[in-house]
């Protein structure tokens, strides 16, 4: 999708095209990627997923510190279409990464044999099953059509005499076989749209039972706001710098590369810290949440590129989160659940992108000013972290325990408990 989505980028006619191709194809292509690497790497890793998922999620990072000089390049030299086509071209070597991730159950189980009744009992048993509701129907079928064709004693006279005469001739085994096939279709209709419902009414059971987690809850409140507020810097500081009248000439390195930079060492670090038995993970997390408020609030007072880079690094190291946010939806729904939580997340997360710039950007028009947009973001970071906070704290989770048992494979966070 990514690959296909790129590479049709490059023959758009108009922006419209890009909405569906870039915006939709390419957007929804990198969702399912990104999810699906942090759950793999999860499940693969267990006293060291921390580091793990520092190591994963710093990876993207020097991406873009490649790919911002290696666009720039392939601009000039092949202009925009011919770039969209060459980064489609490469983003098809991530089908040769995929192929190395394998469930675990059968990384290292032996080559299956050749199946048979003996050892698959369930197949077995569906086998007469289908067989048993098949006979019934036929037998149903049959006693509807013989009180169908007999109901009308004159009708079953003529039948018999031009059966006689050859007019019409069935054969009985064809009509049986035929009756047979049909009835076994729709048999297997049946179970697979049974099965089908049942899944569905699964999943949705599973994400009420998500949602009356606490902390859960908490976490996709706090994730909502943290990427409606903190989102909004990495794409807005060199137009502070502007507005606060520093000019380009006056700093040796962009903004935007600090933030960079600084992100990718505070993944790593984040990361390796979540692996310390004494640190717990969430409160590392919410830690992190409110620091981000508390610099997003300091921007409006910082008017030279000194402040303005410290701040940088510091969101950067902050943002730098996202490689501890797997471990912490492990750590409160359990390894089982993390695939279905964390797509839950993630998508709060990307609704947070695309409501904060468009909203920091009303608050600029209507103000002329950053300081008040800056202000709104970092009130949302601080009511999430709080949030995420108090939902977390042990008293909270003292009350729920006696009254609630805890799920299978989940965490309750305690003070003194490690993560």
């Amino acid at each position: 999708m990514v690959a296909g989505g790129l590479m049709m980028s490059s023959f758009a006619p108009n922006i419209y095209y890009l909405f569906f191709s870039y915006g939709i194809i390419v957007g929804l292509g990198c969702g399912l990627l990104y999810t699906a690497t942090v759950t793999i790497t999860c499940h693969y890793f267990d006293k060291r997923r921390g580091l793990a998922l520092g190591l994963v999620s710093t990876g993207s990072s020097v991406g873009l510190f490649i790919y911002a000089a290696l666009q720039r390049g392939l601009v000039e030299l092949y202009g925009v279409d011919g770039c969209l086509l060459i980064v489609g071209a490469l983003s098809l070597n991530i089908l040769a990464c995929g192929s190395l991730m394998r469930p675990l159950e059968f990384s290292h189980s032996p080559l299956p044999e050749k199946p048979c009744l003996e050892k698959i009992p369930d197949q077995y048993f569906l086998y007469h099953e289908k067989e048993k509701s098949v006979e019934e129907n036929i037998s149903i079928l049959e006693k509807g059509y013989s009180d169908e064709m007999c109901a009308n004693v004159s009708d079953c006279k003529q039948d018999s005499i031009l059966n006689k005469n050859g007019s019409i001739s069935i054969n009985a085994n064809e009509t049986d076989t035929y009756r047979k096939k049909v009835v076994e279709q729709t048999y297997f209709c049946k179970q697979f749209a049974k099965k089908k419902w049942q899944l569905y009414f699964n999943y949705w059971e599973e994400t009420v039972l998500l949602f009356k987690n606490r902390v859960f809850s908490a976490l996709f409140i706090a994730i909502l706001l943290f990427d409606i507020g903190g989102f909004p810097p990495s794409l807005l500081m060199e137009d502070i710098a502007r507005s606060s009248n520093i000019k380009e000439g006056d700093y040796p390195v962009p903004l935007i590369s600090i933030i960079g930079f600084m992100t990718a060492v505070g993944k790593l670090t984040l990361g390796i810290l979540a692996d310390v038995n004494w640190v717990n993970t969430l409160y590392l997390y919410v830690m992190t949440i409110i620091m981000t408020g508390g610099a997003l609030f300091a921007i409006p007072f910082a008017k030279s590129y000194v402040t303005l880079a410290i701040l940088s690094g510091v969101l950067g190291f902050l943002n730098g989160n996202w490689s501890i946010f797997p471990y912490v939806t492990t750590k409160t729904v359990g390894i089982e659940k993390l695939t279905h939580a964390y797509g839950i997340l993630m998508f709060f997360a990307g609704l947070g992108n695309s409501f904060g710039p468009p909203i920091v950007g009303w608050f600029y028009d209507c103000t002329q000013s950053y300081d008040t947009a800056f202000y709104f973001s970092g009130l949302c970071v601080l009511v999430g972290g709080f949030l995420l906070l108090v939902a977390a704290l042990p008293f909270w989770n003292n009350c729920s325990n006696r009254s609630t048992e805890t799920p299978p494979n989940s965490y309750s966070y305690k003070v003194a408990s490690s993560a």
